[in-house]
């Protein structure tokens, strides 16, 4: 035995094994719920900041003005709820791509960021509908056959199940635009411009305020527990629960505490509900053109729609 091999620790120089499904080889270690915890929190902050940056760049959608910005991309959307074809709705899609590109969007992170969530919401409604016995018509792939009836799915399933997809994706790249190009101050001031309640403004400005505050919070304190973890305390289970039972009691009672302190801050210094920004709302000509361009798209797409149901 050589000299490395006495003196260095077998753990150190032995390879890992490849995992085996059947764990016939080795057991996959679970990870930590605190570093599951302190990655997902440092995600969201990353995304949030990202967004922030995206949203002050010099692309189409952030020069317009704010309150164009919402009530087109609106109009838009309510237009997208009245679409029965997939062409038209595939049109309005790539209208969505198409304003995406022309603001400096990354494109992969658009698109994954609109179809990252499709599959699981709307996936429990089109799949289902798809088939025969929940949508009578013609059998285009069939399955298998019940009490001599054959089971499969129709073409008016998948017909309807795409036109839900579409509709749910052109929906969601139109929020997905207005999010993102829009700072979050100056997307508040134009709601309130816009005559939207002062407590909605109030609730939805608070609630995205105390999201990251909350956030930090729960961050500091598994960080904590990390930085005083020995060993395999920190998989310990029954133990993870007991500090998570104890993490949302603290912490409910520490954002309690904040929320009061901050209240009385916001109103000592005059606060009234209505979000200001340093810069002043002016329409140009360029907010009038996109505004009548987003007439134009609605009255084509929904004249489009009308023609291909003929």
């Amino acid at each position: 035995m050589s000299d490395v091999e006495t003196t260095t620790p077998r753990w150190l120089v032995q390879g890992d094994l490849a995992l085996c499904p059947c764990g016939c080889i080795g057991k996959r270690k679970k990870g930590s719920f605190v570093e599951k915890t302190l990655v997902g929190g440092a995600g969201l902050m990353r995304q949030a900041m990202f967004s922030d940056d995206v949203a002050r760049q010099a692309g189409f959608l952030q020069r317009l003005d704010p309150r164009v910005k919402i009530v087109s991309l609106f109009a838009l959307l309510l237009a997208t709820a009245f679409l029965q074809h997939a062409w038209s709705l595939l049109a309005m899609y790539g209208v969505t791509i198409v304003l995406a590109l022309v603001s400096g969007l990354p494109l992969g992170f658009f698109v994954k960021r609109v179809w990252l969530f499709i599959p699981i919401f709307t996936g429990i409604i089109v799949i289902p509908a798809m088939f025969s016995f929940i949508t009578p018509g013609t059998i285009v792939v069939p399955l298998w056959h019940w009490n001599g009836n054959p089971v499969g799915l129709t073409s008016q399933g998948i017909n309807g199940a795409v036109i839900i997809v579409l509709r749910v994706a052109a929906s969601v790249s139109l929020v997905v635009l207005l999010t993102l190009t829009t700072p979050w101050v100056k997307l508040l001031a134009a709601l309130r411009a816009l005559f939207v309640p002062k407590i909605f403004i109030l609730i939805i400005g608070m609630a995205y305020r105390y999201l990251f505050l909350l956030l930090n919070a729960v961050t500091d304190m598994y960080q904590a527990r990390k930085a005083r973890s020995i060993g395999n305390d920190q998989g310990d289970v029954r133990e993870g629960r007991r500090f998570v039972s104890a993490t949302a009691g603290a912490l409910f009672g520490k954002s309690h505490a904040l929320s009061e302190e901050v209240h009385q801050a916001m109103v000592s210094r005059g606060y009234t509900g209505n979000p200001r920004t340093l810069s002043v709302f002016r329409l140009r000509a360029l907010d009038w053109a996109f505004a009548v361009a987003s007439v134009a798209v609605m009255v084509i797409v929904i004249g489009g729609d009308r023609i291909l149901g003929r």
